[in-house]
């Protein structure tokens, strides 16, 4: 009897778009443009319209708001709450100012507290993301007035910037502009000014309207409120809903300027390696690179690289692994991350346990219920690493564009040969294109390739139509179809990947309906497979009320998915149904109660452990989870976990904290352990994770950190310490100390060490 499977997610990427342009965007109309000496005026949504003026006389850039033009000059004001109470005015006044002269936006705000003595200004290092838990400002810009794309900016009362991009309303925090932030303290709250250079950000040529949107938090409070009204449903990504942001009017763009960035680096390094043959003690080398930048319009910049190095790189987070699929490690190389949103295809890397409306209470399980196993076609980290080493990079290039509702990215880079990783001189090659259609919707393509291939000879190449279409703000739709040719002679749908998914994302309810196929010859080695072989259905459903007479109890979550995986012959492979409850307190502190019932049907055997191994046939087991996280404002905080039940015929248990201790706002503790214990009727055994990040923070440019780790599966301990400085915007000076010892026999043996210094020098040309 022929099978009737999800056929309709085969064709999803075309059915959605079909679906979609149904869909009439309904346009609010902007209201008029502010007559001065009115600097803003609101729709009836309450969506601002500023007017931003040209700088009238010299700014002392301190952050104190004392030139004579800011009591001229009318500011803009009266946010809006998002939390706690949507749609109600702020309980703390904020006035802002934007001006700009022929080289630079100014940003100002003054920042009314009703309590000074409760802010909260735990940290001060630039770019880190506990900034958000600090009491800050941040503004956006949507430079293209496209309602989709933009740079933020963000400063704590310490002058602690953070600052990101945002592509197709989503946030990223990869982007690293060069900006400046002053701040004061007034009597009654305190002060701020941006100053950033036009030639840092890219926008439309000529444009004299940009986007623009303001979110203020008070942590004490856990109060976020805006310029212009954002959905609750959106919670702490809100200021990218850039079709939220108001129209700014008055920007005067300077014309078309020189922008060439050439930035050199010399490093010097001593490596000892007790494992190499032979093997290396303090052995001394020197390394010469250069990256460039060359912005070749306003909306089109290319970037080169030679001989790439990214020994400043912190090493990568241990985790527990207790399943029988790969673990996927984040990028964390500059080079990669910078414009990695516009090569991210059919979301990848987004949770898929979801329904939204903020955070997630199911984790998922040893099912793979909140194990993202969508396929990604492009994974930068398979560039310039192999088997867990490091392969030399020769250089390459990349080019971003944007314009006519398209946005063009391209990469090439080329890898020197590595015995060591068993790798030879390999070209990657990458090329992905956006079209923007109806309101806040999007279809796109990608290809990849890679030569030779991993199995050497030829080359491996990918290829992809996605889409995403939002017909409302809580409303997704989601889907692509993929392909590989690795010249093995597969056909079909053996060597294919298609997906649909539903997303309904709203603050009091969410459901997500999912179906996805991976063939058995699927494979992008440019890419990330975490799993492969499988087709899978996935369902979600969340109720989140607010409660009203809970005084203590911001929101309650109320979940339910089942997640359903059979191979392509339609065998059971993988079966888990989750139920979870979660309250979310005034306070930001969260409890949590988890229980899922799971099915692994294992076609082979399982290596848990080098001593335990799981033979193949079928188990059914249940887990429970108990979670606890507290608020990020305290200067203990963290997420403390236990897990308790069945695990292949036999028992799991799981104690774990991840947290954050604050010794002021330049020195940061943020421990991790994770302990399981496990017994099976094949052999008992443990693995456990033990570390810790220490930071100090000189000035928000200059901060030392060392990441110490324990991994009893591996037997290891590693230690990764690191100084930065940026001596000059964009100029920086690294020493990194690095090693790696086994705690196999007494002691520690050590097995490898590396002491580098490396200087970068920008030059802006």
């Amino acid at each position: 009897m022929r099978r009737c499977g999800f056929h309709w997610a085969r064709t999803a990427p075309l059915s959605i778009l079909l679906l979609a342009t149904t869909v009439q965007p309904l346009l609010a109309q902007s209201p008029a443009e502010p007559v001065l000496p009115e600097t803003i005026v609101r729709d009836t949504g309450g969506r601002a319209t500023v007017r931003t003026m040209r700088l009238p006389s010299a700014i002392q850039f301190d952050g104190r708001l004392d030139e004579p033009f800011y009591g001229d000059t009318r500011p803009f004001g009266d946010f809006i709450q998002q939390e706690p109470h949507d749609g109600q005015p702020a309980t703390d006044r904020t006035e802002a100012w934007v001006f700009f002269d022929d080289a630079n936006v100014y940003v100002s705000v003054r920042l009314w507290e009703t309590d000074s003595t409760q802010r909260v200004m735990s940290d001060m290092r630039r770019d880190s993301f506990n900034l958000y838990n600090n009491d800050h400002i941040a503004v956006i810009f949507d430079t293209f007035n496209d309602h989709r794309n933009g740079f933020g900016f963000s400063s704590n009362a310490q002058g602690g910037m953070f600052d990101w991009q945002a592509t197709n309303e989503q946030p990223s925090p990869n982007w690293n502009g060069l900006w400046e932030t002053r701040t004061a303290e007034f009597d009654g709250g305190w002060t701020v000014e941006f100053r950033i250079p036009f030639r840092s950000i890219r926008y439309q040529e000529g444009g004299r309207t940009w986007g623009i949107n303001f979110r203020r938090m008070v942590r004490w409070k856990n109060e976020v409120s805006y310029l212009s009204p954002v959905p609750v449903s959106w919670g702490r990504r809100g200021l990218n809903k850039l079709s939220s942001a108001g129209p700014m009017m008055g920007i005067e763009v300077p014309e078309k300027l020189r922008n060439i960035d050439v930035k050199p680096y010399v490093l010097g390094s001593a490596t000892t390696n007790t494992l190499a043959t032979p093997p290396l003690s303090n052995h001394g080398a020197a390394e010469f690179g250069v990256d460039g930048k060359w912005g070749i319009t306003q909306s089109i910049v290319a970037d080169f690289t030679y001989n790439t190095d990214f020994a400043q790189v912190e090493d990568d987070e241990a985790q527990v692994n207790l399943t029988r699929f790969s673990v996927l490690f984040p990028e964390k190389r500059d080079f990669f991350l910078e414009g990695q949103d516009v090569f991210n295809f059919a979301g990848a890397g987004s949770n898929q346990g979801g329904g939204g409306g903020g955070p997630q209470a199911i984790q998922g399980g040893g099912g793979g219920g909140g194990n993202n196993v969508t396929p990604i076609v492009f994974f930068s980290r398979r560039i310039g690493l192999q088997n867990g080493l490091v392969v030399p990079m020769l250089g390459g290039a990349r080019l971003i564009g944007r314009g006519g509702g398209y946005q063009v990215g391209a990469i090439h880079m080329r890898s020197d040969d590595s015995p060591a990783a068993g790798t030879e001189a390999t070209d990657f090659s990458i090329v992905r294109v956006n079209r923007d259609i109806l309101s806040r919707s999007r279809i796109g393509l990608i290809a990849t390739r890679r030569g030779p291939r991993l199995a050497g000879g030829g080359d491996n190449a990918a290829y992809g139509v996605d889409t995403q279409i939002n017909p409302r703000t809580e409303l997704q739709l989601n889907g692509f179809w993929a392909a590989t040719s690795s010249g093995d002679g597969a056909t079909g749908s053996a060597r294919q990947s298609y997906r649909g998914q539903f997303n309904w994302n709203a603050d009091k309810t969410g459901l997500q309906i999912d179906h996805l196929f991976v063939g058995r010859a699927f494979n992008p080695e440019v890419g990330f497979l975490r799993r492969s072989a499988f087709r899978r259905t996935f369902g979600n459903a969340r109720y989140s009320p607010r409660p009203v007479r809970w005084r203590a109890v911001r929101k309650v979550y109320y979940e339910a998915s089942v997640d359903y995986l059979e191979d392509p012959e339609a065998h059971p492979e993988s079966r888990e149904a989750q139920g979870a409850f979660r309250m979310e307190m005034n306070s930001s502190d969260q409890m949590a109660v988890e229980f899922s019932r799971q099915f692994e049907s294992l076609g082979a055997a399982f290596t848990v452990t080098p001593e335990v191994v799981v033979p193949p046939g079928a188990y059914a087991f249940s887990q429970g989870k108990l979670l606890f996280t507290t608020s990020a404002q305290r200067p203990v905080s963290g997420t403390f976990v236990v897990t308790r039940g069945g695990f292949y015929g036999g028992t799991l248990s799981e104690v774990s904290w991840r947290g954050r201790v604050e010794f002021g706002p330049q020195f940061q503790l943020e421990p991790t352990v994770s302990l399981n214990y496990f017994k099976t009727p094949w052999g008992d055994g443990d693995s456990h994770i033990i570390s810790s990040r220490f930071t100090y923070t000189l000035t928000p440019r200059m901060f030392v950190s060392a990441l110490v780790q324990y991994q009893s599966a591996a037997d290891a301990v590693s230690t990764n310490a690191r100084f930065r400085w940026e001596y000059q915007p964009g100029s920086e000076l690294f020493v990194v100390y690095s090693d790696g010892r086994s705690t196999l026999g007494p002691g520690t043996n050590l097995e490898n060490r590396s002491f580098v210094v490396k200087l970068t020098k920008l030059f802006r040309l």
